[in-house]
């Protein structure tokens, strides 16, 4: 055992959310050099334009594709692409830090492969569920529906631990439903569209794949509950 002299007064993040994070930081500072005036040229002041066309994901886009039957690779990426560009460079630090927070807690418990099951499962949920709530705003971007899955994930364990010691579970909801609360009312007032829904989609999506990918899944659940 290392002495405590020579222990790092900050727990690692786990790799994976790491590699998420990055995978949010490097677009948002290849664009933010762009628009300095630091590499590209003139030119380079449209990367961010670019990138959301290229690689966003747009529900009108996904409606046809579902009218006709025909997926080309090429949108349906979109549904695993989107989350890695941003509208500004404070979407994507929001987002991230709340990437970085959650995916350190869920990654400390579940395995690497779970939490990229999470992340992209939730995003990809939530944008199937913006196709249809959409409205007038088809574009959909950002990471915040993979990391209200890890939120859902978060969730899950706080429920499940309040669960076995016998306490109110109603508690483990707190932190969604101020969250969720602080974006109905920034919506309301600045008129942020229906993305909140795909955000909740991915929060529900965490907490139900957690059934399943958590450590011991459903079985670990049974148990707690023959506890009681």
């Amino acid at each position: 055992m290392d002495a405590p002299a020579n222990q790092s007064p900050i727990n690692p993040l786990p790799p994976v959310v790491v590699v998420l994070f990055l995978a949010v930081c490097i677009p948002e500072l290849i664009f933010f050099a762009g628009e300095a005036g630091l590499v590209g040229g003139a030119q380079a002041v449209g990367w961010r334009s670019a990138a959301l066309q290229d690689y966003a994901y747009n529900a009108d886009l996904m409606g046809q594709m579902f009218r006709a039957s025909v997926y080309p690779a090429e949108h349906l990426m979109r549904l695993v692409t989107y989350p890695f560009v941003h509208g500004s460079v404070t979407e994507a630090m929001f987002s991230g830090v709340i990437l970085l927070a959650l995916g350190k807690f869920v990654g400390e418990v579940y395995r690497g492969w779970a939490v990229l099951a999470v992340f992209f499962a939730s995003a990809i949920a939530g944008a199937l569920v913006y196709t249809a709530v959409a409205g007038p705003n088809p574009w959909l971007y950002g990471a915040f529906p993979g990391s209200y899955g890890l939120i859902g994930a978060f969730t899950f364990l706080l429920w499940l631990n309040l669960g076995c010691a016998g306490a109110n579970q109603a508690r483990a909801f707190m932190l969604i439903g101020f969250l969720m609360g602080a974006q109905l009312l920034f919506s309301l007032l600045f008129g942020g569209g229906m993305k909140w829904a795909a955000d909740l989609t991915g929060f529900a999506t965490g907490f139900g794949l957690s059934f399943f990918v958590s450590p011991g899944g459903w079985a670990a659940f049974l148990d707690c509950i023959r506890q009681r």
